[in-house]
């Protein structure tokens, strides 16, 4: 299939990482990415070159964007982690591949271009009942999603604690929490998402803002007696509920979306009552798991979309041309809705 020899990309603007921690939260784009005209890539040997149906965007990536992540930037190149399209050129070992609408994640060429480069072998062909918009989705999300809750089933309790609990994601564990029967202690910081998360399954639903939380939460504390905390915001909040979690709980911190330094007041309980901090990395999870299981878990994904159990929910799709004008503002309502780039 033949293609452009160029194309139109959000390149990166630095190289490495920033040394900061400001969080995710985008008001420009202009210090970090440039809107240009470049070469379509050419794929290598193991690699496939992707025309772009919907690039998904995630707080990683704007970690990513800003130097925060855990992998360094390549000045020049694409930025965009995630994504769906169709794969129109392949090298060598990725031939099977061509024509096939696939979820990538992007490797020598990000997925904020009308073109993207993805390893073979991380590329998935997807159903043909999934929407676009799901199989956009399909790695960073759902595979946490899944990954994470199997961490709450290990962990010997009937409920547990997510942070920033509006999000996708958390909109996912609710539910794969619901139908197992344990219940979800969903935080919040707007009262408008309690209704939402309560008819996604979420046992409890508390404004962490509000003037009664601490009572609220104590409260629950001491009925539900949850044992792990799912972390995307890792505040002096995260550390209070934490403290006040029972004996062997354990704090996983899978985000940063506060600047906030928590205050550690009681150091003790890690000494005395069996606690724990850790931290969650799915690209770590996915190379510890055997390439039967990767599969399996995919395929379990890719069925809860079908099947209509999960849904992405959009709140802009936005074009690449628009994207350094538009961006911002849809990002700054990101717990409302995906923002998703289009050709």
């Amino acid at each position: 299939m033949s293609h452009p020899e160029k194309m139109f990309a959000l390149v990166l603007l630095n190289d490495g990482f920033s040394n900061t921690q400001e969080g995710p939260s985008i008001t420009t784009l202009e210090p970090f990415l440039e809107a240009k005209e470049i070469d379509v890539p050419q794929p290598r040997d193991g690699q496939v070159l992707i025309r772009l149906i919907r690039a998904n965007i995630n707080p990683s990536d704007l970690h990513f964007i800003k130097g925060e992540y855990g992998l360094p930037r390549r000045i020049g190149v694409p930025a965009g982690f995630e994504g769906v399209g169709e794969v129109i050129f392949a090298g060598s070992g990725g031939e099977g591949l061509v024509g096939k609408r696939v979820a990538f994640l992007a490797s020598a060429s990000g997925a904020w271009a009308e073109y993207v480069i993805a390893d073979a072998i991380t590329c998935i062909p997807v159903r043909d009942d999934l929407r676009d918009e799901d199989a956009a989705t399909l790695f960073v999300n759902p595979l946490t999603a899944v990954a994470m809750f199997d961490e709450v089933k290990k962990a010997d309790t009937t409920s547990f604690i997510m942070t920033a609990a509006a999000s996708q994601l958390c909109k996912l564990i609710t539910g794969l929490a619901k139908d197992e029967g344990i219940h979800a202690i969903s935080i919040v910081r707007r009262d408008e998402q309690i209704e939402t998360l309560k008819d996604h399954g979420a046992t409890h639903v508390l404004n962490c803002t509000a003037p009664d939380f601490e009572q609220a939460i104590g409260k629950i504390m001491r009925d539900e007696k949850p044992r792990i905390m799912l972390d995307a915001v890792a505040d002096q909040i995260s550390a209070d509920m934490f403290f006040a979690m029972p004996n062997r709980s354990r704090w996983v911190v899978y985000g940063k979306l506060s600047i906030e330094a928590p205050v550690m007041s009681q150091m003790g309980q890690f000494v005395f009552t069996g606690k724990s901090i850790e931290g969650f990395w799915l690209t770590k999870w996915m190379q510890a798991k055997p390439p039967q299981e990767q599969m399996a878990v995919i395929a379990q994904v890719q069925e809860l979309f079908a099947s209509g159990k999960w849904k992405t929910d959009i709140r802009a799709s936005v074009p690449l041309r628009d994207a350094m004008k538009r961006l911002p503002e849809e990002l700054s309502h990101m717990n409302t809705g995906k923002v998703m780039l289009v050709p």
